[in-house]
């Protein structure tokens, strides 16, 4: 009688034909769910920094006639100002002057000057007031914005033409010491009303954005209408 020998049976068989596949297929699943979940995250990661930054759609939106009415109230500054001096002002969005072109005295012009920058913190003053009152979100884009419009202005919109730099001139004194004096107090401001909000570095970059739109929105209306 002839017997036939039994192969041994390995105790552990490597994964082969659909089993490996399957788990291959796994794999690659995995990857794309990763770099779906990457896409995914930014704007929810967006979204959770706007909460964080109390920046709803009021705000935003807020920011619009903020812009306007801080142009406006900087430049009634200069109108009032000249009024009270006894000159015959025209007012517009982004300019106030004597209607005759020339100030009727000469030393009236370093206090018509004054007005805006004057003005501009007398707003941001009175805002981080109310700020230390209420804690109000709202009122916070009327701090902000009064800083970031005169750095935007000195920065970008030629710095021998704007007020602080003539005044300056006209008292004979260092060019870059009024427009110094008040940026500091315009940032000490902003800086005072986002501790008591509790708003931090990354915060400040989203309203720093939301500024940046409206006073672009301020300056392409002011093309259009002059």
């Amino acid at each position: 009688m002839h017997t036939t020998e039994q192969q041994p049976v390995p105790a552990h068989q490597p994964a082969t034909g659909s089993g490996a596949s399957l788990g291959n297929a796994k794999n690659e699943m995995t990857g794309k769910e990763k770099r779906m979940n990457k896409y995914i995250s930014f704007p929810g990661k967006i979204k959770n920094d706007l909460a964080e930054s109390r920046i709803n759609l009021g705000i935003a939106l807020l920011f619009i006639p903020v812009g306007f009415l801080t142009f406006l109230f900087h430049e009634s500054g200069h109108w009032m100002a000249g009024e009270l001096l006894g000159e015959q002002m025209v007012l517009s969005l982004n300019n106030a002057a004597p209607c005759s072109g020339y100030y009727a005295e000469q030393a009236n012009e370093v206090f018509i000057l004054a007005g805006g920058p004057a003005f501009t913190l007398l707003q941001a003053v009175i805002s981080w007031i109310v700020i230390e009152k209420t804690k109000s979100i709202y009122v916070y884009p009327f701090v902000i914005f009064a800083a970031f419009c005169r750095f935007f202005s000195l920065v970008f919109g030629g710095f021998s033409r704007q007020d602080e730099a003539k005044i300056a001139y006209l008292l004979n004194i260092w060019p870059y010491t009024v427009a110094l004096v008040v940026l500091s107090a315009l940032f000490l401001v902003a800086w005072r009303s986002s501790k008591v909000l509790n708003l931090n570095l990354k915060a400040l970059g989203y309203y720093i954005v939301l500024c940046t739109i409206s006073i672009l929105l301020v300056i392409g209306v002011n093309t259009l209408i002059r």
